[in-house]
């Protein structure tokens, strides 16, 4: 492991948390801008109001109104893990809200492309001929794909939660809390935020239409969809603020219950993973990915129909298949990041590390489009700056697929609009968030694209925010080192993007070390003053001896072996003290 700079972030006054909360935890939390209050608002009742959100009253009443006519409903989603699971909420919710002709369609990526695209419309009018489209995860760029089915009869309404362009598709509905003048406060929500919200509302318009009084359907529990919130949401790498960890810690509480969808269940289980003991990491690491290698490199309809299934044993099989994929793809993106890097050394071997672009574009005529994204987030992190990772649209094409991965302070989809401002035409589609973002470009414009993101990278971008490091939540007491410590940190949280997991960094004797599985360390480390600890070190890949003593950057974890668990660091960076 190449050490970065540790930064340790400020110690902030943690005094006044409830005497539930771990004085550690409170810790933590206090770091991270929560009060003592905000201990308590961890409810679903907490959550913001969906009344707030834009758009809902108009797309609601189409709802209704296709519902109770029993009109054919599509439901268009993405082919990543948020528009997987947002897609199985918009069908599980609408038949659970009345809806009896309700189904889905994922775009082909290389037929259909991105979204709610003409193509894709085309063919479902071809074929089912819906009267109502709802878009999840995707809708808010697709002006073509919205303009015919207009053209055909077919209303849409779009749920997304990418950020809009300057104008806005003629749907019918829009519901996007990064509309402009909308007062939602949880600009973070994933598409499956979004589309679950959507549901909430419909059922309290129901509720208001008398849909439910006595003698109606029973008013159906909405919470039972949060395992697929928590898993899109956490997949997504969207910001858990306030709003969105109320949704995954729901969400997490039903999987660590077992009353998740057997889908989940089966995901679970194929992962090596104990839903018992559910945490954020699991659906970002094991099952978000899982589900994510189905639509980069088969048919996204494989992991929604394992999200869609009650059938335990459907669901297994399901579950199987995707972590088979998942596999190849780990194959398959380990030889594009090797490449990747290879091709970043031998510019370094050529030019001196300050010429090295700010904004790092990078093409190889044999990478698959569907793992550029995985390239992209791979490279970023060892370059530590924004990176574009292209690919062909298909073999020999001269459309490029490209995905970007950016770091913080540069928003990716506001430099692509600003490089398509200066060069209308270069890039022929893009859209995406802050950290992360899609675009289509032509081959030939591939240098000039190269040089123009690099210049607006320059010019956004301080070099002090290039610099590589890591935060550290600071040193521990000897006294803090205890199996309670680490299970409140455990399970609270729920940890993930902008809401970073705790890590901590002190000096320790090194009484013992082995290699485990060839590339892994396992050490027994004793802190100043406390009793030495065993600790993992994953694809650490030392084969000398470390020195007696070293400085580790880790996380309190819990070992579970035979039944029982046993405190354990997790090593993430470790280096001579």
């Amino acid at each position: 492991m190449r050490p970065v700079e540790i930064r340790r972030r400020e110690r902030v006054d943690s005094s006044g948390w409830p005497a539930g909360v771990h004085p550690l935890l409170a810790r933590v939390y206090a770091s991270r801008g929560l009060s003592p209050e905000d201990a308590g608002r961890g409810r679903l009742s907490d959550m913001a109001p969906p009344d707030s959100l834009d758009g809902l009253d108009r797309a609601c009443a189409l709802l209704g109104e296709t519902i109770s006519a029993n009109r054919r409903i599509c439901v268009v989603g993405d082919f990543d893990a948020d528009g997987a699971t947002g897609t199985a909420v918009a069908v599980r919710g609408l038949r659970l809200l009345g809806a009896r002709n309700v189904g889905y369609r994922v775009p082909n990526r290389a037929r259909e492309g991105y979204g709610l695209s003409v193509p894709l419309v085309e063919s479902l009018v071809a074929g089912e001929r819906p009267d109502l489209i709802l878009t999840v995860d995707n809708g808010i760029a697709s002006h073509a794909g919205v303009a015919a089915a207009n053209a055909h009869g077919i209303q849409v309404v779009v749920t997304d939660h990418h950020l809009p362009g300057r104008e806005l598709p003629a749907a019918a509905a829009i519901v996007d809390p990064n509309l402009e003048g909308d007062i939602f406060p949880s600009k973070a929500l994933a598409g499956v935020g979004v589309v679950f919200y959507l549901l909430l509302a419909l059922r309290a318009a129901q509720r208001k239409h008398g849909v439910f009084a006595a003698g109606g359907p029973r008013e159906p529990d909405l919470s039972e969809l949060l395992d697929l919130v928590a898993l899109g949401t956490v997949a997504d790498l969207v910001p858990l603020d306030a709003n969105n960890r109320i949704l995954v810690a729901a969400g997490l509480r039903r999987i660590r219950s077992r009353r998740c969808c057997a889908g989940i269940d089966a995901l679970f289980r194929v992962a090596k993973r104990d839903p018992a003991r559910a945490v954020a990491a699991d659906l970002g690491y094991a099952l978000g990915p899982r589900i994510n290698a189905a639509g980069r490199l088969e048919d996204m309809s494989l992991g929604i129909e394992c999200l869609l299934t009650d059938d335990a044993q459907r669901a297994q099989r399901l579950a199987a298949e995707l972590s088979e994929i998942n596999a190849q793809r780990q194959e398959l993106q380990s030889a594009m990041v090797e490449q990747g890097e290879a091709m970043v050394t031998a510019f370094l071997a050529r030019h001196r590390d300050v010429e090295l672009p700010y904004g790092v574009v990078l093409h190889e005529p044999d990478w698959h489009p569907g793992v550029v994204g995985l390239v992209a987030s791979k490279l970023k992190e060892r370059l530590h700056r924004p990176v574009i990772a292209c690919a062909p649209a298909e073999p020999g094409a001269m459309q490029l697929r490209a995905s970007a991965r950016s770091i913080p302070g540069f928003h990716l989809r506001d430099a692509l609009a600003e490089v398509d401002a200066r060069c209308p035409g270069l890039i022929e589609r893009f859209g995406g968030h802050a950290m992360a973002a899609g675009l289509t470009l032509v081959a030939d414009n591939l240098a000039r694209f190269a040089a123009e993101f690099d210049a607006v990278a320059r010019q956004r971008i301080d070099a002090q925010a290039l610099e590589r490091f890591v935060w550290s939540d600071g040193e521990l007491a000897g006294g803090d080192f205890t199996h309670e410590a680490a299970q409140a940190l455990r399970y609270a949280g729920p940890w993930g993007q902008g809401f970073a997991e705790p890590v901590f960094d002190n000096v320790f004797a090194v009484e013992s070390w082995r290699l485990v599985g060839e590339k892994h360390l396992k050490l027994r480390l004793r802190p100043d003053g406390g009793a030495a600890i065993d600790a993992i070190a994953f694809d650490a890949l030392e084969s000398a001896p470390p020195p007696a003593r070293v400085r580790a950057l880790f996380q309190l974890d819990l070992n579970e072996w035979n039944g029982s668990e046993n405190l354990q660091l997790l090593v993430k960076q470790i280096e001579a003290a």
